[in-house]
């Protein structure tokens, strides 16, 4: 709903109206391309024009307009009456106040120069995300757009999402092109036209800076008070950047002056052979040969490593935030057992032919693992929780994050309601899911959601044990490693040799107790060991 209303202008007036039963329209009328005059009118749905009332209980709302004339119609609730500045400056900049605050939307050219436009934005595609990449964009300047279409690719913290267009019309200008980084969300990427004969108009088009579009509004309470301390700080600054300034041109000629400046070489660390002291091209030709015959000596006696810079990813970045931060603020501790797995490889050997005649996907050790770890979550729903500083919420949903790593970083998909699905649906969503990840092409729905992470590093790479990091807000991750051999001493001397995986939980100690941790990792070695237990 949210993004919705982020793209769709008219929607958004129509949400706002609907919102409340009486408040404020605010019309803003341009005198000039520097001034505007700003009429309110209070209505209520008692005397709105009986047309703005059909089209209002229709969902249709929709506003006048007239080039050049009537920048922007918009209702607001009576609370928000008392930011009358927010107003202004919204119509300014070409942006409608909502419940949520200022968000781009169509635009109304204050003079002859730009018609109407709708500028959009970096969406807020996930819940933690800041900023966002542009992959590369689908449509191009000029195309015909609709409504579902998809415009480009955003790269978010989580995974690279489509953005689909919200209006019908023609993409004028894109702002920000393919590969473009670290976007904030809300700032405008492209500019949309509703006339295919509107698109020349922008073609040298620029989008107001956040910095600029701030500037009206601290400029106004802050000027009065800031002006008395500039007008006495900077002439001491002007006077001694011009005595400075005025000893160079005395004492150096303006040819040394140059050379020093395309050099970066400091006047005052050259002492002039020239008259009176004066420093000469010579002086600073000298200068620098010293200088480079030093390096050279440096360069001999301790030469540099050879080394390639490779840019992060917004998905390796947001990772390494969220487990720097959860190694720095979770008191980790861990629980370690070694689980005896020849039935369970006794009983995928039996499934996997079955699989193979219903056309099914091969059932795994890992997707085993995975649902073993739901039961046990079901057992014992303590593990199945988060810390809220106040309170422990526990979840009723027992959905699992599954750790994929790829070429761009490690992503977290998730199999929802895992306790409640077989092993063949099980062993369908991880190979789908992991498909979507090394493809880049997870959804929100894909990795959102999780309350319980599973880690393998023991069949892909053989690791014999490994301890994870805890996944936020999550309390607990299962990190496992690879099955080998064992020789076990049996009765009247006898051996028998059995095949051990090790298994080590990774507990947040504010939510998760070691006892209750343990009878989690007792419960999770029970299914793994009797894994026909699984199927009841």
């Amino acid at each position: 709903m949210a993004l919705l209303l982020r793209h769709s202008p008219k929607l958004r007036r129509a949400h706002a109206i609907l919102g409340c039963e009486r408040g404020t329209v605010v019309r803003h009328f341009s005198s000039s391309t520097c001034s505007s005059l700003v009429k309110e009118d209070t209505v209520s749905s008692s005397n709105l024009h009986p047309e703005y009332a059909k089209k209002i209980g229709g969902s249709d709302f929709s506003h006048d307009r007239q080039s050049g004339k009537e920048l922007q119609n918009f209702k607001v609730s009576p609370q928000e009456a008392s930011r009358a500045s927010n107003f202004m400056r919204a119509s300014k900049y070409g942006m409608p106040i909502t419940a949520n605050g200022v968000v781009p939307s169509r635009c109304f050219s204050s003079g002859a120069d730009l018609p109407p436009h709708q500028e959009i934005g970096m969406p807020s595609l996930s819940p933690t995300m800041t900023e966002g990449n542009i992959a590369r964009w689908v449509k191009k300047e000029g195309d015909k757009v609709s409504p579902g279409e998809v415009l480009c690719e955003v790269e978010t913290d989580k995974a690279t999402v489509e953005m689909e267009c919200m209006e019908e019309g023609y993409l004028a200008k894109i702002i920000h092109g393919d590969g473009a980084k670290e976007i904030k969300v809300g700032e405008i990427i492209a500019v949309t036209v509703e006339e295919e004969e509107d698109i020349g108009k922008f073609k040298d088009y620029k989008a107001p800076s956040s910095a600029e579009s701030a500037a009206p509004a601290e400029s106004k309470p802050q000027s009065e008070p800031t002006e008395p301390k500039k007008e006495k700080e900077q002439p001491k600054a002007t006077k001694t950047e011009e005595s400075f300034l005025s000893e160079d041109r005395t004492f150096s000629s303006p040819i040394a002056r140059k050379l020093a400046e395309d050099n970066n070489v400091p006047l005052s660390s050259i002492k002039g052979t020239g008259p009176d002291g004066r420093i000469l091209k010579a002086d600073i030709e000298d200068y620098l040969a010293s200088v480079a015959k030093g390096a050279k000596k440096e360069t001999a006696a301790a030469p540099g490593l050879g080394y390639v810079d490779l840019p992060n990813t917004q998905i390796r970045k947001v990772t390494a935030n969220r487990l720097l931060h959860s190694k720095q603020t979770i008191p980790h501790y861990y629980l370690t057992v070694d689980t005896r797995v020849d039935k369970l490889i006794k009983l995928r050997s039996e499934l996997n032919p079955l699989q193979d005649t219903s056309g099914g996907k091969k059932i795994s050790i890992n997707d085993l693992v995975i649902k073993a770890a739901a039961l046990a979550l079901r057992n014992v729903p303590e593990c199945n929780s988060s810390w809220m500083n106040d309170f422990i919420r526990q979840y009723h949903n027992v959905n699992i994050n599954v750790a994929v790593q790829t070429e761009d970083g490690l992503f977290v998909p998730v199999i929802r309601d895992a306790d409640k699905k077989g092993l063949a649906t099980i062993a369908d969503e991880v190979k789908q899911l992991a498909q979507r990840a090394r493809g880049n092409s997870l959804k929100p729905e894909d990795y959102e959601g999780g309350t319980f992470t599973v880690s393998n590093l023991g069949g892909p790479f053989g690791i014999k044990q490994f301890c994870a990091i805890v996944n936020p807000p999550q309390s607990a991750i299962l990190a496992i490693g690879s099955a080998e051999k064992r020789v076990i001493p049996g009765a009247e001397g006898q051996f028998e040799v059995g095949s051990f995986m090790s298994a080590t939980l990774s507990c947040d100690h504010r939510v998760i107790d070691g006892a209750i941790g343990a009878e989690w990792m007792k419960a999770f070695k029970g299914y793994i060991e009797n894994p026909t237990t699984m199927l009841l």
